[in-house]
């Protein structure tokens, strides 16, 4: 039998918005002690900045062209994916496991948490009730957020669901079976309503904008300051968006005192020892990056770049830091099979994580690939490959966009019609190729194969 296994799953934690990956705003110290315990994934990506397909993703260890749910549900095109994929939650619970899942389901399947193995489901919604019952107010409204002046942090939706897994984890230990217990709070996707001491833990006069915020979207595809319009946010300047970076960073530290909650829990259980501890996000969050908001219509490293963080004591070095590029969620899903004792289904197509830290050898680590399908604003497709230095993607109803991060890490300049770059193009456009053809991408066919072999932007 397998380790315990914690997953503490966010919604848009951007990579950058915490301590140990250098950012010097935000106080992070038992997401930063969970990397000095542990591993440190520095460069993991998503492999869609949607949260239901992405989420789909982890389950199934799938790309979403793979199983099938490209867009969150309300959006042109939904349907979910399909129901005879293997999970590996459903692959933990046969192997004796104990599942229990906290917070924010919004998975692609039209199964039940329940079908997928997970036998203690609190749903995200509870919260609200619970709130009420307590006789606090709803929580403040408006894309951008607000303070919640009326609750403590107790009492707060992180505070709530870290409660919910400590009793998970209580009733696990005296159960005595393995578990694998997942929270997944709906934080720190905007809108961000902390509390007091957190609603004014980090100054906006203080705080530097993201590298990727001056941003003009010149030569870069018209939807990107359609997006601005269709938010209402264009011509905002930082002064604009400093407040509501603030307060999204006081709701990553505001999640991160939960952490170390759960931390201190899994020590005094006497289970610490045994359990792999993980730390991960969907997607991230433009929070401002481009002068934008959310994640939509864009693949810049603000929205694919993901956190990740895990710690198993005696089994995963202490403090080290990884810089492979690589998937979260795809070798998460084959990970939690690994460590829990099971093979792995055929049909994943990630790698054990464990496996990479002991040097064990690993296919295709030189680069990351990505979709996107569009959203509530309608269809739009895109597809993306990132090696260590550079990034191609692929629009297929706009300009392509190729940005040479070593010398441009906010993503400002588009070189894709730059003479100079013109064989660096080709060889991404033609490994983006091999990986459609890959997976099976349902987008390429004649005219768009001859997109991407053609000299055509």
């Amino acid at each position: 039998m397998g380790c315990n296994i914690l997953l503490i799953h966010v919604d848009q934690h951007r990579a950058d918005a915490l301590g140990v990956n250098g950012h010097r705003a935000v106080p992070t110290p038992n997401l930063d002690r969970l990397a000095a315990e542990g591993v440190n994934f520095s460069q993991a990506f998503c492999p869609i900045a949607v949260c239901t397909p992405a989420r789909t993703s982890l389950l199934t260890g799938l790309y979403p062209t793979q199983h099938g749910c490209l867009v969150n549900p309300g959006s042109e095109g939904y349907r979910p994916a399909s129901e005879q994929l293997p999970l590996f939650s459903q692959l933990l619970r046969r192997q004796g496991y104990r599942l229990g899942y906290v917070g924010k389901w919004s998975v692609g399947l039209e199964a039940s948490p329940s079908a997928c193995g997970f036998e203690g489901y609190v749903a995200a919604a509870n919260y609200r009730l619970w709130r009420q019952q307590q006789g606090l107010p709803p929580e403040p409204g408006g894309w951008f957020g607000e303070p919640d002046r009326a609750a403590t942090p107790a009492q707060s939706a992180p505070g709530w669901g870290a409660d919910q897994v400590l009793q998970q984890l209580d009733a696990a230990v005296a159960e005595g079976r393995p578990f694998f217990i997942r929270w997944d709070p709906e934080e720190p996707h905007l809108p961000s309503r902390p509390p007091e001491p957190y609603a004014s833990l980090v100054d906006p006069a203080r705080l530097e904008p993201w590298a990727s915020f001056p941003d003009s979207l010149a030569h870069k595809p018209y939807i990107q300051r359609q997006q601005l319009r269709s938010w209402g946010i264009e011509g905002w300047g930082w002064e604009h968006w400093a407040p509501v970076v603030a307060r999204y960073l006081g709701v990553v530290a505001l999640i991160d005192h939960q952490v170390g909650r759960l931390l201190d829990r899994l020590d005094a259980l006497g289970v610490a020892e045994n359990t792999l501890v993980v730390y991960t996000s969907d997607h991230g969050d433009l929070c401002g990056g481009h002068g934008m908001i959310d994640k939509h219509y864009v693949m810049y490293d603000d929205v694919m770049r993901v956190p990740l963080l895990l710690r198993w004591p005696g089994r995963l070095p202490a403090g080290r830091t990884v810089d492979t590029l690589l998937t979260a969620a795809l070798d998460l899903a084959a990970t939690f099979c690994v460590a829990a004792g099971v093979e792995p289904p055929a049909s994943f197509v990630g790698h054990d994580l464990v496996g990479l830290v002991d040097g064990q050898p690993q296919a295709r680590r030189d680069r990351v690939f990505a979709s996107y399908h569009g959203a509530q604003f309608g269809a739009y497709s895109q597809r993306m490959v990132r090696t260590r230095h550079w990034k191609y993607i692929w629009n297929l109803t706009a300009e392509d966009e190729l940005y040479h991060l070593a010398a441009d890490p906010g993503e400002l300049r588009n070189l894709a019609a730059d003479p100079g770059s013109a064989a660096r193009l080709g060889e991404l456009r033609g490994s983006l190729l091999g990986w459609l053809e890959e997976t099976g991408d349902p987008l390429l066919n004649e005219w768009t194969r001859r997109q991407l072999t053609s000299a055509v932007l």
